[in-house]
């Protein structure tokens, strides 16, 4: 098998491997899902509000996967929608102060947990891996720019 193959597929794993222990931790502790703290974080990083395309875009689903996610997280308070005065087709999606602080709880046990998943590497191994992804990130980006 080509070292390219081994590599792509040893990332896979291991992005798998963490988001199957973060899918777990938050459904056990929050009763929460990963696509629902996603969209938290997404509105979190947003304090202007996202509309729906925006969601979708960042979270790489579709419009209509954000849609009803929006909705149940509108009925529990943590989200609030609204039509953009200007376009009654656009909606826009902001946390709610209720919504703020259940991300904020989330967010600290998220980032522990990623920590506690990362803490058999050594510091400087961490950094040297982050530092490679960055680089495979930005050669990857521009080979498929000219692709």
């Amino acid at each position: 098998m080509k070292t390219e193959l081994r590599l792509w597929l040893r990332m896979l794993a291991c992005t798998n491997l963490v988001e199957a222990e973060l899918r777990r931790r938050l459904r056990q502790a929050f009763n929460t899902t990963l696509p629902r703290f996603d969209l938290l974080a997404a509105l979190d990083r947003a304090p202007g509000g996202l509309t729906l395309g925006e969601v979708s875009g960042r979270m790489m689903v579709s419009n209509g996967n954000i849609t009803g996610l929006a909705a149940r997280l509108e009925r529990e308070g943590l989200v609030e929608r609204r039509q953009e005065p200007h376009d009654k087709r656009v909606v826009r999606l902001t946390l709610t102060p209720a919504g703020s602080a259940v991300f904020a709880i989330q967010s600290a046990a998220h980032a522990g947990w990623v920590a506690e998943i990362f803490a058999g590497l050594p510091p400087h191994e961490r950094e040297a891996l982050h530092q490679l992804l960055g680089r495979t990130k930005s050669a990857l980006v521009g080979a498929l720019e000219d692709a």
